[in-house]
């Protein structure tokens, strides 16, 4: 697993133990998304592990069926954390989704304070960690992630564009 910085240079490396635990949540994540599909939501999924290396939460995205502008899968899965983590402040956690993050999502992610955020497909048009407006290295924001990117891509990647060309 790699963090790929703003300038898309990839710098650093976890252990081959530590890959393989990451590519199984991301996996895990990816069984949401497939959910998600199934439902006629776009394709997403998420879940947050605790410090301690157990899921505390997991969600897919529920805009449509959930009537809820906001009901993507980051911020259903950070709020079913903070109930069960007993806290807004998820200090110690990581959250793990399928499709880099609007800005929504990562401001929802800062406010939390999430140890790291490990993401699949790289989104160009709306994601807002690598790509738009590059939340996390703006002077405002409030706290900065560790940022994976491109775990399980191809396959993240695939999933939405079969949704959206079944779509069109």
């Amino acid at each position: 697993m790699v963090r790929r910085g703003s300038d898309g240079v990839m710098t650093g490396k976890l252990s081959e133990t530590s890959a393989a635990r990451k590519g199984q949540w991301m996996d895990h994540a990816m069984i949401l998304a497939k959910k998600a599909a199934d439902l006629g939501e776009v394709p997403v999924g998420a879940l947050i592990i605790s410090p301690t290396g157990e899921l505390l939460a997991e969600a897919h995205n529920e805009v449509i069926s959930g009537l809820d502008p906001a009901g993507h899968a980051e911020i259903l899965a950070l709020r079913r954390a903070a109930k069960k983590f007993g806290s807004e402040r998820l200090t110690g956690c990581d959250l793990y989704v399928t499709l880099e993050p609007c800005t929504m999502c990562a401001a929802a992610i800062s406010f939390a304070r999430i140890r790291r955020l490990y993401f699949a497909a790289f989104d160009v048009k709306t994601g807002a960690v690598e790509n738009g407006v590059r939340f996390f290295n703006a002077d405002t924001c409030h706290h900065n992630p560790e940022v994976y990117g491109g775990i399980g891509e191809a396959a993240a990647a695939g999933l939405l564009k079969s949704f959206f060309a079944a779509r069109r």
